[in-house]
């Protein structure tokens, strides 16, 4: 097989990969797209059982009422299809792999895609409540709070999509390790300005109050740290024989 043929057949293999991960989308989509009320109703939850006796949220846009809750059973679509979507990667990139990237990068995967996931949790269960209680009772007196639908969606994915990267930090630390781009040594050396990062990221990426703020920096330094740990055991680690990628 000539290089052109070679490159010309990973090609078609990418199209094939990426056309099932969208249709493994799809087909979730579809099965949820009927439950998508609902489903906004279990993301609101949090806000809606903050606010005062009769408070409700609200949709200032015309299509607002239909198109939010499409996004959210989108959003959780593109959640549960995740395993299909990873395993469509892997296969992809998995045959240019040596025998022992591949037993490296499978755990991996699984943690990080177990770490997002992680993160999203702890920001629905902990970090929502704290900051919409909050943000309900600092209203001035007499101020009724009433939050439009689709302002409320763009605010908890953010807040997902930063709690799930920032649980990805054991997984940089230790990718960093084991391909010697830094050492656990330098690693500690630098924690007093990782602390302090930590904390800035808190307060770009949550209301200005210090509780939510210490609920995203907390957890990113502790995870830090993890990453420490595991990178220093799997550094000691025994080296694999090197074997061709098969």
């Amino acid at each position: 097989m000539t290089p052109t043929d070679n490159f010309i057949s990973h090609l078609i293999e990418l199209r094939d990969r990426l056309l099932r991960i969208v249709i493994g989308l799809v087909v979730v989509f579809v099965a949820l797209f009927p439950f998508a009320n609902k489903i906004y109703a279990l993301l609101a939850q949090p806000l809606l059982s903050k606010l005062p006796a009769g408070g409700q949220m609200i949709a200032t846009a015309v299509t607002t009422p239909f198109f939010v809750p499409m996004k959210v059973a989108m959003m959780a679509a593109f959640i549960i299809s995740l395993p299909h979507t990873m395993y469509q990667v892997w296969a992809f990139v998995a045959p240019g792999l040596y025998a022992h990237e591949k037993k490296f990068m499978v755990p991996m995967i699984i943690a990080s895609s177990f770490l997002f996931l992680s993160g999203m949790a702890f920001a629905y269960f902990l970090v929502f409540p704290i900051i919409f209680g909050f943000i309900v009772g600092s209203a001035p007196q007499g101020v009724a709070v009433m939050t439009d639908i689709g302002n409320y969606l763009d605010f908890v994915i953010t807040l997902f999509f930063a709690f799930g990267l920032a649980f990805q930090v054991p997984i940089a630390v230790v990718m960093a390790v084991r391909f010697g781009w830094v050492s656990t040594q330098a690693l500690k050396e630098v924690r007093g300005y990782v602390i302090v990062g930590t904390f800035v990221v808190g307060a770009i990426f949550t209301p200005p109050d210090v509780v939510s703020q210490f609920m995203l920096a907390v957890p990113m330094w502790l995870l830090y740290e993890l990453g420490i740990l595991v990178a220093t055991f799997t550094k000691n680690a025994p080296k694999p024989e090197i074997l061709p990628p098969s």
